[in-house]
């Protein structure tokens, strides 16, 4: 299979997540990287190439630059595809320029600041027929993957609860923010649109329990803060309701001393609980009322794990993979699509443009449930 081609928009010099998805690209082993603009200045875009080994010729000042003259190549040469690591307010314009240049496109979530430039582009996709996945990291987790298998094949039976979070402590003081490009954008409503902390990984929270559960949250109630001084939220915690009648609780914060980067997941079923956390994220505890409590291992060897779950990952058991390979596996699924290859058909292996449009209205609706007082908020 040849790689596809690629060019990213953003992920310069001082960005992290730019670098994140290069790499999960280059593990992925079926994606080339061939262009970018990597920054909003030309003079860093240059420099940020150069750092990397990017052709000088195909590295360019600006992103309307370089869809304009990739486009311009033959079609043997051109990128196929773009990858788009900016701040959540630069991802409408070059996620629906590309498209409307007949590129595919990878974007980092969520998937815009606001839902209406989320839903404008959904409708540039269905308009031009092009193919977009967005990064909801952590469903590329193998015993993620195996969790949803579980719950979906109803041996344990309905969902009864969940209990979500995700808690961070890097901006948990005031000095924090001095010098840090990536708190400055993240705190700034004008470029992360008005969710702080719930937009950053409270999105992932939701589209965690919702992928787990394979249930949509119908209703939430929630109540935001923000340290003095700040301008949006930093901290937030929710009441929600899913679409098989069962509960859930969900709680993200970036200013939680002493939680690095926390994000766990319990699933209560009717017959088991499922326990899973992101900084173990090897293993998959399920606990029963009669029975003793079941450690799943992830691992290339672990046979008793579906084997599309078992075709994802590299190493044998006891070997960890973590952050970049569930990152990685969601660049080889779409990868895979763009050359043909079929979407499975439990899922396929990124989030979707549906998912995502879920995402942006899970934030919409924790924003006015807070605004409101902590009202009930239909989704």
């Amino acid at each position: 299979m040849k790689p596809i081609r690629y060019g990213m928009i953003g992920g310069g010099q001082g960005a992290f997540i730019g670098g994140v998805h290069r790499t999960a690209a280059a593990i992925a082993g079926n994606w080339q990287l061939v262009a970018g603009a990597l920054s909003s200045t030309p003079e860093k875009a240059k420099a940020s190439g150069a750092e990397i080994g990017l052709d000088p010729a195909r590295t360019y000042g600006s992103w309307a630059e370089m869809l304009e003259r990739e486009a311009a190549l033959p079609a043997d040469q051109r990128i196929e595809a773009v990858s788009i690591v900016t701040p959540n307010h630069m991802h409408a314009p070059p996620a629906i320029a590309a498209m409307e240049a007949g590129f595919d496109v990878i974007v980092d979530k969520p998937l815009a600041n606001s839902l209406a430039n989320a839903q404008a582009i959904a409708d540039a996709a269905a308009r031009t027929g092009r193919r977009i996945a967005v990064t909801h990291t952590y469903t590329g987790y193998p015993l993620v993957k195996q969790a949803r298998r579980l719950v979906s094949s109803g041996q344990f039976g309905k969902v009864r609860r969940v209990a979500v979070k995700y808690t961070q402590d890097w901006l948990s003081r005031a000095a924090d923010l001095e010098g840090n490009k990536q708190a400055a954008w993240r705190v700034d409503p004008a470029q992360s649109g008005d969710a702080g902390a719930f937009g950053d990984i409270g999105t992932h929270a939701a589209n965690l329990a919702e992928f787990i559960t394979g249930e949509d949250i119908t209703a939430i109630c929630a109540e935001l803060t923000m340290l003095p001084g700040r301008a949006i939220d930093d901290d937030g915690a929710a009441l929600f309701r899913l679409s098989g009648g069962g509960k859930g609780t969900l709680t993200a914060s970036q200013v939680l001393v002493g939680d690095i980067n926390d994000l766990a997941i319990d699933i209560y079923c009717d017959e088991a609980g499922l326990h899973w956390r992101q900084e173990e994220p090897n293993t998959l505890r399920i606990g029963y009322r009669d029975k003793p409590t079941e450690i799943w291992h992830a691992g290339a060897n672990r046979a008793y794990l579906a084997n599309d779950v078992l075709a994802i990952q590299r190493t044998p058991g006891g070997h960890p993979e973590g952050y970049l390979e569930a990152f990685a596996n969601i660049y080889r699924a779409f990868g895979e699509q763009l050359r043909g290859a079929p979407a499975p058909q439990d899922e396929p292996g990124y989030a979707t443009m549906d998912d995502a449009l879920k995402g942006m209205k899970f934030l919409r609706a924790s924003l006015e449930s807070s605004r409101r007082g902590a009202v009930w908020v239909d989704l």
